[in-house]
């Protein structure tokens, strides 16, 4: 017969085996569920986008970024249609690249209908390497964050290299990130982009901590200053996820512009190596 002193001491045992139990134990629990910016599958999105979503669920995708096009935001999909096209398979329509544009209300009617989050701004909506016309977008971005939370929505800017050169000392993505809300601007940083650009992502996740909700995770070809494939470029890619808390990000989208040989091949090549790290 089991004493209450013996209960006591073999529970204090097991909750103590319990909390010393390696970090091993709990990786999967941690792990990320990857997403895809659509870009990367644009020629055959446009061609058959059921057929591609198909074959993107397969690789075991679970997020979905969508890209503007010349069928429009969800190539040729109604928003209805994209959301639940997604839902069946299995996938969440999270984001979207957007222009900030005349048409912005019908974009925000768009991602209402679709139920997507994220509203993510791809190229800057003026012209201009100064630190005054980025002063002058990030008050766009203000306006444009406040107009989305009030229906429910989020929105982001999603960076290039360009925004990582300087005027007079100062480097214009660090003036947009200064002058805009952290309430209302929520950044998707491109790391391949950094990296090209010659800054550390790190660097940024230290500066500002937890404004990176959003990430294109991209290695680059250091030479051809173009995308390639996992662990072909110059991104420590599992570097960056070691510290992807710091960075505050929640959605991961791999992107890829240019290939080996397709697409498809490229991003199952890309899901084995972050399987294998």
């Amino acid at each position: 017969m089991t004493t209450r002193r013996q209960f006591v001491r073999q529970s204090s045992m097991a909750l103590t085996g319990t909390l010393l139990l390696p970090s091993f134990s709990f990786k999967e629990v941690d792990r990320p569920e990857y997403g895809v910016q659509l870009y990367t599958f644009r020629d055959a999105m446009l061609k058959d986008a059921r057929t591609t979503l198909k074959q993107i669920a397969d690789l075991g995708i679970k997020k979905i970024e969508s890209a503007r096009s010349k069928k429009g935001l969800y190539y040729g999909l109604a928003p209805k249609e994209m959301k639940k096209v997604c839902e069946d398979l299995g996938m969440k329509l999270t984001s979207g690249h957007v222009a900030l544009d005349d048409d912005f209300e019908t974009t925000m009617e768009q991602a209402l209908a679709s139920g997507q989050p994220y509203l993510i701004c791809s190229s800057l909506p003026s012209k201009g390497q100064t630190v005054d016309n980025y002063k002058k977008v990030a008050e766009a971005f203000n306006k444009a964050g406040k107009a989305c939370k009030e229906l429910g929505l989020k929105f982001g800017y999603h960076n290039h290299g360009y925004e990582f050169e300087s005027q007079n000392g100062q480097v214009l993505y660090d003036v947009l990130m200064d002058e805009t809300d952290p309430e209302l601007v929520h950044m998707e940083l491109d790391l391949g982009w950094v990296v090209v650009a010659g800054k550390d992502p790190l660097d940024y996740f230290e500066k500002y901590p937890g404004r990176f909700p959003l990430w294109h995770l991209k290695d680059m070809d250091m030479h051809e200053k173009e995308s390639t494939e996992f662990g072909k470029g110059g991104l420590d890619i599992k570097n960056m996820l070691a510290h992807r808390k710091e960075s505050g990000v929640e959605h991961i989208f791999i992107e890829q512009e240019e290939y080996a040989n397709t697409p498809l091949e490229s991003m199952q090549h890309n899901m084995r190596f972050l399987k294998g790290i």
